[in-house]
């Protein structure tokens, strides 16, 4: 069967996909790219075609989850707020410090290199049942290795293979627009913020000083 005859799955198939083992390619609002999950970190990576302890980024979607990494994350009180706000304001992916002084909880040893967790944290509410099926994802962006995140459906269908499973995309699905992985910060033990890796959330946003200034302003209004 090629990718072109394959259909996209319910939202019930595609969490039963994940309970049974299996790897998911998610969508997002616009204008972020789908992603790969699955509740264990090899499975992503096989989905992607890569190395199976490649790290990847926890999804950081559900609180109790969040909850549970606050005492891993080497960050002021203050800047775990920040980290908060960042995930599930931003729809940003977040590169944290964790601390040396504490062993870090083996289900996110797969985020964690050299000392710093790799966070992803958009909650689409179209998602949240199957989200809240299952707290702890691993998750990277939707793409075989050496090719771009897949945009739409139909393409995410033709990329992987057909144990992959492929959600439909909701009925409140946005009209087709440019989309772009999600863009990656570093918050430092120090509080400061820098930029990682361009994407969607600063596309617009030429000068990287002057978004992470704009971030700031946004995050100073949004917690006070």
């Amino acid at each position: 069967m090629t990718g072109t005859e394959r259909a996209p799955v319910s939202l019930e198939r595609a969490a039963s996909a994940l309970g049974d083992g299996g790897a998911v390619v998610l969508p997002n609002p616009a204008p972020l790219t789908h992603v790969v999950a699955a509740r264990g970190a090899p499975t992503v990576n096989a989905a992607k075609g890569r190395p199976a302890g490649q790290p990847v980024a926890l999804w950081a979607h559900h609180p109790g989850t969040v909850r549970d990494l606050d005492g891993v994350w080497d960050l002021a009180p203050d800047d775990r707020a920040l980290a908060r706000w960042l995930l599930a304001a931003e729809h940003l992916t977040v590169l944290v410090p964790v601390r040396t002084d504490t062993e870090v909880p083996a289900w996110t040893a797969p985020a964690v290199k050299d000392s710093w967790m790799l966070l992803f944290g958009a909650r689409w509410e179209p998602l949240r049942p199957l989200l809240d099926r299952h707290p702890v994802l691993y998750v990277s962006s939707a793409n075989r290795t050496g090719c771009s995140p897949v945009a739409t459906t139909a393409d995410a269908l033709a990329a992987f293979p057909a144990e992959v499973a492929v959600l439909a995309p909701p009925a409140t699905e946005a009209p087709a627009t440019e989309r772009r992985a999600t863009t990656t910060v570093r918050l430092r033990r120090d509080g400061g913020l820098d930029l990682h890796r361009d994407g969607a959330q600063n596309h617009d946003h030429p000068d990287p000083a002057d978004y992470l200034r704009r971030l700031r302003g946004r995050a100073r209004e949004a917690t006070g």
